[in-house]
């Protein structure tokens, strides 16, 4: 039977443009829909751009724009980058969309009734500058604890979780006045009631990344915080409840959600069941930056045990480190980042995600250096992949007519390729992409350093058959390679699926003697050096401005 497989990508803010922090810590889950789905499995794999809130409200008042128009120009873009990039998402969806917003209302008149729901009148910040309640993260202040600067939710130098009515001489962080305090009511989540839950939740986790584990147990062990479900800001889903008229539910209450409101979006499209999804015979994989690591691991967990329906709770959490870009912190307030947009109108989708997936922030930080991702693409990606692909498959053409020989594969060449196909398949579903991918180009090598010790040049004359099994066998390894490389790099293994007339099923690939080659292009184009001083030149004109 094959399984059901939830995928749920970290859902973009609607506020700014993608840049390759996003790109980074989404990409691994783009592998792992596209391997279960070679393997048969049903896949579900969903997300969607986080339309609501303060910043997006904030930046629509400052361009003059309704908050559904700046929110949906940047949907449209996410939604561009991410199909040029070759995200294979079954559901791109958005908040602001209408079966998001029923199913989010639905959810939450059940979970009002759960005993973990309570109303509590509480002080929020408000500007009176700006016109408009704050959330927590957009309050900044000195931390009572350390002293430090800090926002109202937590402060990066000590990591105390905070509160905005705490912080010493609080201002809005965006205008930089002061703020003033107004007592409102508001529904609460008692997250403090379900410790027990969450510790078994991580302790049951075992396949989680390490930092999603020593996170969440950080934050459990700090002491955990009840959190409001509702806010005063009119941008956003109202609260479906008597006397709350005005008021709209948490962004981070309703965009965790929408792993579900998606899921369903794609259940009902195929006639099955929701249900079956959020069940026992499934596995679910979240995948983020690190960043977002408590919302999964805590706020999501939280509210689907309150909700009290034994929705399944996350399986595998895929959560990356920090990038950082020419070794600084990328700041798109002061536009120090690389625009994926931008990116892919210069350099090809299969050479970013190799880059990406190869030398991500997987297990530690990581930094995006030109350099290295020139360097990168002309060493691994074209001069060992492509060029074992071209060298092979050209001279098939160029000597035999484009036929493919008569010839056999070793026995430790089927035990290699069927290794690989094991090995790359459990690190994929442990989420270790990098480890994947390094054990298919230690393969690749391994094909490059086959063909010149058997020297096809030579034995064309010297030695038919020798010539002839070299060549057959070389073609059954690309086609492996190709179908075991098309999670990570779709575009060039679906060319090469074309060019030898297979398909991209999970299973040893064979192409039979005598099959005709069509013409043969080149996979990948070499870059040229000068791109590095070129791309790194415009960082530098930024951080002088």
């Amino acid at each position: 039977m094959n399984k059901k497989i939830l995928i749920g990508g970290a859902w973009p803010y609607a506020n700014g443009s993608f840049h390759i922090g996003h790109l980074a810590s989404l990409l691994p889950g783009d592998v792992i829909a596209r391997y279960h789905r070679a393997c048969n499995d049903k896949v579900y794999f969903v997300s969607g751009s986080d339309c609501h809130g303060t910043p997006v409200a904030l930046r629509a008042k400052a361009e003059g724009k309704s908050p559904q128009e700046v929110s949906d120009r940047y949907h449209e873009e996410f939604v561009d980058c991410l199909n040029r990039l070759g995200f294979s998402y079954d559901c791109y969806t958005k908040t602001s969309a209408k079966a998001h917003k029923d199913f989010i209302q639905d959810f939450h008149r059940t979970l009002y009734n759960s005993k973990y729901v309570y109303e509590k009148t509480t002080p929020q910040a408000y500007c009176d500058c700006c016109g408009t309640f704050l959330a927590d993260r957009f309050v900044t202040g000195i931390c009572p604890k350390c002293g430090e600067p800090a926002r109202g939710d937590q402060c990066d130098a000590c990591g105390t979780v905070l509160d905005p009515e705490i912080l010493k001489e609080p201002v809005c962080a965006i205008c930089k006045n002061p703020v003033s305090f107004r007592d409102s009511k508001h529904l609460y989540i008692a997250i403090t009631k379900l410790e027990k839950e969450l510790r078994a939740l991580v302790e049951k986790g075992t396949s989680w990344r390490k930092n999603a584990i020593s996170f969440t147990n950080r934050y459990i062990d700090e002491g955990l915080r009840d959190r409001a479900l509702t806010r005063d800001l009119e941008w956003g889903i109202p609260v479906p409840k008597d006397g709350y008229d005005g008021k709209t539910i948490y962004i981070w209450a309703e965009n965790v959600l929408g792993y579900l409101s998606a899921s369903k979006v794609v259940c009902d499209e195929r006639g099955e069941s929701f249900e079956e999804l959020f069940g026992e015979d499934a596995k679910h994989y979240y995948v983020h930056g690190k960043d977002n690591i408590p919302f999964h691991t805590i706020i999501l967990p939280a509210l689907l045990i309150a909700h009290g329906k034994g929705y399944r709770l996350p399986d595998q959490i895929v959560s990356s480190e920090y990038l950082t870009l020419e070794g600084r912190k990328i700041s798109t307030s002061r536009n120090y980042a690389i625009w994926v947009k931008d990116l892919l109108d210069k350099y090809d989708p299969d050479s970013l995600r190799y880059y990406f997936l190869s030398n991500g922030p997987e297990k530690k930080d990581a930094d995006f250096s030109w350099s290295e991702y020139v360097n990168n693409h002309n060493g691994e990606l074209l001069g060992a992949y492509g060029n074992f692909i071209n060298r092979c498959l050209s001279f098939i053409n160029k000597y035999l007519g484009g036929i493919v020989p008569e010839g056999s594969v070793s026995s430790e060449w089927e035990s290699t390729i069927q290794s690989l196909y094991e090995d790359t398949g459990k690190r994929i579903e442990a989420g270790n992409i990098k480890e994947a991918l390094d054990g298919i180009f230690e393969v690749v090598r391994k094909a490059n350093k086959y063909f010149d010790s058997e020297e096809p040049w030579k034995t064309r004359t010297s030695d038919t058959a020798a010539c002839n099994n070299t060549l057959y066998q070389c073609t059954q390894i690309i086609a492996n390679l190709s179908v075991i490389l098309a999670p990570f790099i779709p575009f060039s293994s679906e060319k090469v699926f074309g060019w030898l007339g297979i398909n991209g099923e999970w299973n040893v690939k064979k192409v039979p003697a005598g099959y005709k080659l069509p013409e043969i292009s080149i996979l990948f184009e070499r870059l040229d050096k000068a791109v590095i001083e070129e791309e790194r030149s415009r960082l530098e004109e930024i951080i002088k401005e």
